[in-house]
């Protein structure tokens, strides 16, 4: 008797962590499902309409994310260098090249949980697409650190990782199979302090 009323609690432990971790994890570490990769660029292009999945809405909830709309625009994350390196925020980056056709992008740098990080008194926490210098080509090259660099520079602070994001609007790509075949910008490692 009592070694069947052992064996139901260790199933209900066993049920019940299993279960709350699976969830933890689903909705903390999971990408979800559809997520488009380019290069070292992820972006979710289901999120914010009705083909997303439960998970993705989930995370969104849980983090109060207002998701663009399909038409509206796509949001690319970069967690990693051309390497495979994890994003340092005391390092120095060059994401070099250019990005699909869109009116209009923004490029900031961000914690893990995806919030922007302030760079700190007098430097701007995130660049446009309308006030970089560019290249004869049309392309760009922006120095990501937490040292004044000259040209384009996008100004990060503290220590531990970060993640880029950058956000087209108002694009023409309307779908996963117009994405694929498109070059993004790289992201090199220069350099790190510490």
């Amino acid at each position: 008797m009592l070694r069947n009323v052992l064996l139901a609690l260790l199933a209900l432990v066993i049920a019940v962590g299993g279960g709350t971790l699976s969830a933890w994890y689903a909705v903390s570490r999971f990408d979800g499902f559809g997520s488009l990769a380019i290069g070292q660029w992820t972006a979710h292009p289901d999120a914010g309409t009705p083909l997303s999945d439960p998970y993705a809405k989930a995370r969104a909830a849980r983090e109060g994310a207002f998701p663009l709309g399909g038409t509206e625009g796509l949001v690319f994350y970069a967690y990693s260098d051309n390497e495979g390196k994890t994003l340092d925020r005391r390092c120095t980056y060059k994401v070099e090249g250019n990005t699909p056709n869109t009116r209009f992008w923004t490029l900031y740098a961000a914690d893990r949980a995806l919030t922007s990080l302030e760079p700190g008194k007098d430097k701007l926490p995130a660049l446009h697409s309308r006030q970089i210098f560019r290249n004869d080509d049309g392309g760009f090259s922006i120095s990501v650190s937490p040292t004044a660099q000259p040209g384009n520079w996008l100004a990060t602070s503290g220590g531990g990782r970060m993640v880029l994001v950058m956000t087209l609007y108002d694009t023409p790509i309307a779908g996963n199979s117009g994405l694929v075949n498109m070059a993004f910008p790289t992201v090199t490692r220069i350099g790190c302090d510490g």
